[in-house]
């Protein structure tokens, strides 16, 4: 079925692959439909529902019919549309949903089941009886579900996620794209130009006109070369823009090496985040299919695509085609044939004013009823307008009911299209998604030259937005014809006529969602089940709604389409999850020391969604407790280094951040000099505490407030929602830049000393006191200094820019190890903050309030706060709560762990005893003890009396003593001095 002198693949290149373990002979350039059309092999898969016979029926990615698996093992990839799988040599490809086989398919029974499965059945049938519901019907339809498997296996493919930044995004490379993309490019914009198929063009190259003196497909290779050539375009083939989202970003999925014998390393696909500063969407059209009685057999195909086989291809889909079309543009598709050779049973037109055929015939004001053929397409039969009826042998039907634009972009950020009489069809709404324009095709436009003049003219309007001047750009000449056609959604008549190829929805399925007051376009979808098939309705949807509409009385406008979602195309969840793959969904964040850390032997553990070390184990070292105690007697005696980097870091700025503090903290912060930090306690609208942190103020109008790890998203949160629900009057503007500052504690007393060592001023006591914070240059680099110390030791916590981050923290712990001193991890961490009281999240845990922490009198009673008045309320105040305490063992056993609970000593340790729990526990080397931290009954007013420790889980009883909690430097000598 090749044509000579027809199409762009590379006959000098021949290759080999198979089709259900059948060698099948293509060229460079082939797809597996066009090389499975030239070999005449026109049953490739099976429906979803009825299990009928699927053919190939487009050329693109709004295939419905002709899925198959690529690939086999581990690496199979099932649902790949065979018009878009570039053929390679050794490609292993099979047909899928069907058993045994494709041309014997057991479950094609269910066709014969069809007047038992019509829209809807699922509902009326599973309801009863009850019992069967677990036991039979979930079983079965589970095991029935889906088109193609995955193995099973673990996927050893990689795959790839990117950025890419620019000012202008054109997305698609027809004609409209390619102009816009020049356009821009000429300008010195720097443009991305993003395309789906292999080779950029778009119908361009599926057609026989000429633009600007040359061939379509001619012009559109030069112009791509020119394109090329520039580098301020970057040109993205096999990469599919799959949607809008907020502030100009797009999702991109790009195609790396489907279409690669020997993959290299190169990773399988890349999702791609696109982030614009304007965009055009010139994304073509959809040909639409007719619905008429069996307009599904394997043959039956768009007239475009019968075109694009032809032209770019060279594969004849048929010897023997008839077109059946309501509009003049598929008469260029008989012309095409005849041209090349290729016998044209007939065209039926519906229009009694059809132009006449040359060199073929025009059965005008005819439309096909029927068709014949189980597994390929043998014949059709036509109705004349008096009724009469006749029959073509033909192994080939273009069939075209007129274009669709592609608007699917336009309506992912709640964009609704609008309906254009003229073309019979939906438009998109410029202005739906911020900063995109829509040009050519999926603008309405179908000729060319309007496609090319629109390109021009969306690319000049974008780039003024910018403020970047474009020449005056000459239009190249090219067809230029009215698109003229004859509304036909569908053919009246007996039988099954098809809508949705994929699912099996019939007009009949869409009748009966209406009778059945299923009269919303959303619910029809969902009761027939139309549109969600993997081309999620490109193919169906608008003569669905034409159907629904013409049953239901009401106009298509009024009738509505469904919502258009994001993907535009199936995107696999290993893409986007690129570089979690074998990880699980746990979100993974890593810190800039994160790669120094591993090096120097520190296991990793997760917190709060960070991985963070406990501990840095040096030589000798067998066991982490003795790590531990050398990281804290070395922040004690001298130096330790730690990344913070997890803390919350949220920056607020206006005149009103003060006042708007002061709301939110139960303390003042309005009365923060400029180059102080303040400690800070937030409550809940409950009365309990939310979060502890510092904010400092770094200019008048200016802020940095710190949170802990695990409550950084919900402080930011709640901030949101204070700011828009409870005070909009105030001029406040935040933002959380917890990841673009990388921070280390510096803990000890020679933490100034090594710091000294490294800003461009020293600093000392007096310049820089407790609680001091400011601008600082470390080595040349802008970064931030506080003093504020979560280890009881003088501390400082330094900020730079996250990409410094690796440098200084391996720099930081280098001089700290010259000192006596070096890294220190979780489990340091978390000793140094018990030996002084300082609480977490063990203490703040969501039932504990601030007069249970001892903080009562951090909440001003000079304002009002969040939660104060609830804090406030009887019982949550007073001896009968449990209140923080110190623990320290003092009997034979010296072990104290988290979580236990505590009794009085010489009671049975049962439910009704228990006067409170253990929440935080370590052993101290300063104190040489196990320390512990607690709520307890009345616990402040119990400092010195003996207690029992008893962990039931465990079976560990300790006796303790109740103590302050701050172990260490109770009056603070050493964080100030």
């Amino acid at each position: 079925m090749r044509i000579n002198g027809k199409g762009l693949v590379d006959r000098s290149t021949p290759l080999t692959f198979t089709f259900d373990g059948h060698s099948v002979d293509a060229y460079a350039g082939d797809t597996v439909a066009s090389a499975l059309l030239a070999a005449e092999v026109k049953l490739v898969a099976r429906s979803f529902k009825y299990h009928r016979p699927r053919g190939v029926m487009g050329a693109g990615s709004e295939e419905a019919g002709a899925l198959i698996t690529v690939g086999n093992g581990a690496g199979q990839d099932p649902n790949v549309r065979a018009t878009m799988q570039e053929v390679y040599s050794g490609l292993e490809t099979r047909s899928q949903n069907r058993w045994p086989s494709l041309n014997f398919d057991v479950l094609s029974l269910n066709d014969l089941a069809s007047p038992f499965l019509s829209a809807g059945f699922y509902y009326k049938t599973f309801m009863w009886p009850k019992a069967f519901w677990e036991k039979l019907y979930e079983p079965v339809i589970r095991r029935a579900a889906g088109i193609g498997g995955l193995s099973g296996e673990h996927n050893p493919d990689s795959y790839e996620k990117a950025y890419a930044f620019c000012d202008f995004l054109v997305i698609g490379a027809g004609s409209a794209g390619l102009m816009a993309a020049l356009t821009a490019g000429r300008a010195g914009a720097d443009v991305i130009l993003c395309d789906e198929d292999s080779i950029m063009g778009g119908r361009l190259n599926g057609e026989t006109y000429d633009v600007g003196g040359a061939t379509g497909q001619d012009w559109a290779a030069s112009t791509v070369a020119e394109l090329a050539s520039m580098d301020n375009v970057r040109l993205m083939t096999r990469t599919t823009v799959t949607g809008a989202y907020d502030q100009g970003t797009f999702g991109a999925l790009e195609r790396v090496s489907h279409h690669l014998e020997d993959r290299g390393g190169r990773p399988v696909e890349c999702f791609w985040r696109i982030a614009a500063k304007r965009s055009v969407l010139a994304a073509g059209s959809i040909e639409r299919p007719v619905a008429f009685r069996n307009n599904d057999r394997p043959g039956i195909m768009t007239a475009s695509a019968v075109r694009t086989y032809l032209n770019r291809y060279g594969v004849a889909p048929g010897k023997a085609v008839t077109v059946f079309a309501n509009n003049d543009d598929a008469h260029r598709t008989a012309r095409d044939l005849v041209e090349a050779g290729v016998h044209v049973a007939g065209v039926i037109d519906t229009r009694r004013d059809a132009p006449d055929g040359d060199g073929y015939e025009v059965y005008k004001g005819a439309e096909i009823c029927n068709s014949e053929g189980r597994k390929a397409l043998e014949a059709v039969t036509f109705r004349y307008p008096d009724g009469r009826e006749d029959k073509l042998q033909t192994d080939c039907l273009a069939m075209s009911g007129g274009w669709n634009p592609s608007v699917h972009m336009t309506c992912h950020m709640n964009g609704r299209p609008v309906w254009n009489e003229g073309i019979q069809s939906f438009v998109p709404v410029d202005g739906t998604v911020p900063g995109m324009l829509t040009a050519g095709a999926c603008n309405g436009v179908f000729s060319t030259h309007g496609a090319l003049t629109q390109g021009i003219a969306a690319a000049q309007e974008a780039l003024s937005d910018l403020g970047v001047k474009t020449a005056k750009a000459d239009v190249p000449k090219a067809e230029d014809a009215p698109y003229r056609l004859k509304p036909l959604w569908a053919v009246e008549g007996k039988g099954r006529a098809w809508l949705d190829f994929q699912n099996d929805v019939t007009v009949k399925d869409v009748k009966l969602a209406a009778a059945e007051n299923f009269r919303s376009v959303e619910h029809m979808k969902r009761y027939t089940t139309q549109g969600m098939a993997p081309d999620q309705g490109k193919n169906s949807n608008v003569a669905a709604l034409a159907v629904l509409a013409d049953a239901t009385g009401r106009g298509i406008p009024e009738t509505g389409t469904t919502t258009f979602r994001p993907p535009y195309v199936p995107v696999s969840i290993a893409a986007m999850g690129a570089g979690s793959q074998g990880i699980g969904f746990a979100p993974q964040r890593f810190t800039t020391s994160h790669k120094a850390s591993v090096e120097a032997g520190a296991p990793m553990v997760e917190v709060g969604m960070w991985y963070r070390p406990s501990f840095f184990p040096a030589p000798g070292e067998k066991t982490w407790r003795q790590s531990c105690d050398r990281e804290v007697n070395n922040v004690r005696n001298a130096v330790g280094v730690c990344d913070v980097s997890t803390l919350g870091k949220i920056d607020l700025q206006g005149p009103d951040v003060g006042e708007f503090l002061d709301f939110v903290y139960t303390n003042m912060f309005s009365t923060l000099k400029v180059g102080r930090t303040r400690y800070g306690l937030m409550l809940r609208e409950d009365g309990t505490v939310m979060d502890d942190g510092t904010t400092a103020r770094m200019g008048e109008n200016h802020y940095v407030m710190t949170t802990t790890t695990a409550a950084a998203g919900p402080v930011m949160r709640h901030l949101e929602y204070v700011h828009q629900c409870l005070r909009p009057d105030l001029d406040v503007s935040m933002i959380s830049v917890t990841e673009q500052w990388a921070q280390f504690a510096v803990a000890g007393p020679k933490s100034r000393e090594l710091l000294n060592g490294l800003l461009a001023e020293e600093i000392n006591s007096d310049s820089w006191p407790f609680m001091a914070c400011g601008e600082a240059l470390i080595q040349g680099v802008k970064g931030r200094l506080f003093r504020i110390s979560f280890s009881g030791e003088h501390a400082y916590e330094v900020a730079v820019p996250s990409r410094y981050g690796d440098s200084l923290f391996r720099l930081l712990v280098s001089r700290a190890e010259s000192m006596g001193g070096g890294a220190y991890g979780m489990e340091a961490l978390n000793v140094l903050r018990i030996e002084k009281g300082h609480i977490t999240h063990s203490e703040i845990h969501g039932r504990t309030n601030a007069f249970d922490i001892g903080f009562a009198r951090m909440v001003s009673a000079k304002k009002d706060c969040i939660g104060k008045t609830m804090s406030e309320r009887p019982g949550l105040v007073g001896d009968t709560r449990e209140q923080l305490v110190g623990l320290k063992p003092i009997g034979v056993v010296k072990q104290l762990t988290a979580g236990a609970h505590l009794f009085e000593k010489g009671a049975d340790p049962v439910r009704v005893n228990e006067q409170g729990y253990t929440t935080s526990v370590g052993f101290s080397p300063t104190l040489e003890t196990y320390l512990g931290l607690g709520f307890l009954r009345n616990g402040r007013a119990r400092h010195g009396e003996e207690i029992q420790m008893v962990d039931h889980l465990r079976g560990i009883t300790t006796q303790c003593v109740v103590c302050d909690p701050v172990f260490i430097d109770p009056e603070g000598g050493r964080v100030r001095g």
